[in-house]
């Protein structure tokens, strides 16, 4: 049972002048991902290059060397905004007031930043400050349009899948796929796989269906099962698949959610809820020294003595979103004589589909009552 619900802020307005006024969703290295910002129909077209895409609102910190200040850093704020149907760059040194830059492109919005380094690291070569050389400094690299994480969530914003020109790096959507391949002996199941010698075992070696009297109804059965996978083969085998379920993308819930990257079958193992297994009594300390700090919290209990706490670090699974509908469960999982904390889907989940679970809060007081957003039918307004 989770102890407390991952706190994202609603998208902001206005650009944010401080990194504190926005809670990050994603770091990389030097690079913290604030929003993918968005794109409506009629941007489609100026706001993507063949291997870019420049949505408005998309911002970030990017965390590089200082104009004034040998060999120190400065944070750096990037945003992308929509000027006269082109996109436009915006640098802002948080730490050096009145250094803004702005620019139709990437590369023009950080010449400023990079000229001024260039000239302070060869004015200090004597001390040993080593030459920068920014032309081969991209500013796409700088806005961090480059980065896996970052890309694999610019793609799967709407609209995005209509873009013949763009070159996907992780797979075009569905929409824009061809049909089902052809089965030579119009099915699946018998087909070989990958030319392999597979072949069906003999008639007399399957087990035998039982004949129930004339005229009962029994449905036809297009395939045998002979044995069921056991917990401990199904943890392996999704520990290697994992990433071929989900992806992140923006929630229609809050924030970022996860969504199923195929179709996936009931029961089916999704992801792995995995973060640091500390104990009960360091779990509420940190609770609220999270809570002092204003992030997000992302803790999942294990048992009466242990939580998962994933708020620093842990996987994709903590983005699941609550649902009062939910097509996934959670399910402890023992595995090598250790815990695991398992989603499991809950019912046939089609591609593209969002993934959520009850994340079955103790009931609180009027004055601690955490509201729900999941838009379900039966939703029961409050998550605890």
């Amino acid at each position: 049972m989770l102890i407390n619900v991952k706190a994202r802020p609603a998208e902001l307005g206005l650009y944010i002048d401080v990194l504190s006024d926005c809670d990050p969703v994603i770091r990389v290295g030097g690079l913290i991902f604030l929003s993918p910002g968005h794109l409506l129909p009629h941007q489609l077209p100026a706001h993507h290059t063949p291997h870019y895409i420049y949505p408005p609102g998309y911002k970030i910190v990017r965390f590089y060397w200082s104009m004034t200040k040998a060999n120190s850093r400065c944070r750096y704020l990037c945003w992308i905004s929509h000027d006269d149907g082109r996109p436009r760059f915006h640098v802002r040194a948080q730490d050096e007031p009145g250094a803004d830059m702005s620019a139709p492109t990437a590369r023009a919005a950080w010449a400023k930043v990079l000229d001024a380094v260039a000239a302070l690291r060869d004015s200090r070569k004597e001390d040993g400050v080593l030459k920068l050389w920014p032309n081969y400094v991209t500013g796409e690299d700088l806005f961090g349009l480059t980065e896996p994480a970052v890309v694999r969530v610019l793609e799967s914003l709407p609209g995005i899948e209509t873009l013949t020109d763009y070159r996907f790096k992780f797979g075009r959507s569905a929409l824009l796929e061809g049909g089902l391949a052809i089965n030579p002996s119009g099915c699946a199941r018998c087909e070989p796989r990958h030319r392999s010698t597979w072949r069906r075992p003999p008639r007399s070696l399957l087990p035998s269906t039982p004949a129930g009297p004339p005229g009962a109804e029994h449905p036809a059965c297009p395939y045998i099962k002979q044995f069921v996978h056991t917990k401990s083969s199904q943890y392996k085998k999704m520990k290697s698949e994992w990433r071929n379920n989900v992806y992140l993308a923006r929630s229609k819930i809050q924030g970022l959610g996860l969504f199923a990257a195929r179709d996936l079958e009931k029961h089916t193992m999704v992801i792995e809820y995995i973060g640091e297994i500390i104990r009960s009594e360091l779990a509420e300390i940190r609770e609220k020294m999270y809570e002092s700090r204003n992030r997000g919290i992302y803790m999942f209990r294990l048992d009466e003595r242990r939580v998962v706490d994933a708020t620093i670090c842990g996987g994709l699974a903590r983005y699941i979103n609550h649902s009062c509908q939910p097509n996934c469960v959670t399910e402890l999982v023992e595995v090598d004589r250790s815990l695991r904390i398992i989603i499991f889907a809950k019912r046939r989940i089609a591609r593209g589909e969002e993934l959520s679970y009850d994340y079955k809060f103790d009931i609180e007081d009027d004055a601690h009552k955490i509201m729900c957003m999941c838009g379900a039918p039966n939703c029961r307004k409050w998550m605890n």
